[in-house]
């Protein structure tokens, strides 16, 4: 494992998305999420004290020829900062990968290790920040330091990268200047992010806002499993994946 990174650097399209993942976990390019997410991993959560926590950024996961990408905040500190995998092991990730597997997309409903055997059918999820920030809350100087991993991402996935779901305001605004420096043309003005928002980039895939998938937003009730279907099998179909329609009930087995 590379490790000792000064900082991110734009990795070319060739050197692929298992080097860039590595890169990825090696980062120590913000000194106050290095030692959070490091600090967490050390005194742990009672619940999961037996745990080895992860205690690293968070690369993305999924396949690498993906025509839908899924692009969260951040890792959660006793999420995927324990489990090493994104959405893997809180709350939100349950909304997701739920939801994932309801419209077809993902081969178990279920999201509690990296080892727990879930494959995503066409489907990368990843973040604009990679390491979990304290009270969930990136600085705008976070974001922007951890910007050119995304467009590194987003090189590598163009050949097949068809349509993206943003899940929240701060993903958005994280988005949408990585699209840009990734070599795609964002619309001016901007476009603002709002729950079902969708825009269709110049040449470039379709993006798709979402409500965040976080407690607060599901608890409440402001996203609904049935609201976040709907996005994800719109977004799925813009992407020509096969999904399952609403009352479906079936699912594919690979």
């Amino acid at each position: 494992m590379i490790r000792g990174t000064a900082g991110p650097t734009v990795v070319g399209m060739d050197s692929g998305l298992a080097e860039l993942d590595e890169r990825i976990t090696g980062c120590r390019a913000c000194p106050r999420l290095v030692e959070w997410r490091e600090e967490v991993a050390r005194t742990k959560r009672a619940a999961f004290a037996d745990w080895t926590y992860w205690g690293r950024p968070v690369p993305g996961f999924g396949p690498a020829d993906a025509p839908l990408l899924i692009l969260g905040l951040a890792p959660a500190a006793h999420g995927g900062n324990r489990t090493g995998r994104m959405f893997t092991g809180d709350r939100s990730g349950d909304v997701l990968y739920a939801a994932l597997y309801d419209v077809g997309l993902a081969s178990r409903p279920t999201a509690v290790s990296a080892d727990d055997g879930l494959e995503l059918y066409g489907v990368r999820v990843t973040s604009p920040v990679h390491c979990a920030p304290p009270a969930n809350k990136p600085t705008p100087g976070e974001r922007d330091t951890c910007r050119s991993w995304l467009v590194s991402e987003l090189r590598l996935l163009r050949p097949t990268l068809r349509a993206v779901v943003v899940l929240g305001g701060f993903g958005w605004q994280a988005a949408l200047p990585a699209f840009a420096e990734a070599g795609w043309t964002v619309p001016r003005p901007r476009p603002v992010f709002g729950h079902g928002t969708r825009v269709a980039l110049d040449g470039g895939p379709d993006l798709f806002g979402c409500f965040h998938v976080s407690q607060r937003n599901t608890f409440t009730g402001r996203l609904t499993p049935e609201m976040l279907r709907d996005v994800l099998r719109t977004a799925g179909r813009a992407a020509g994946l096969p999904v399952v329609d609403e009352g479906g009930g079936t699912h594919r087995h690979r």
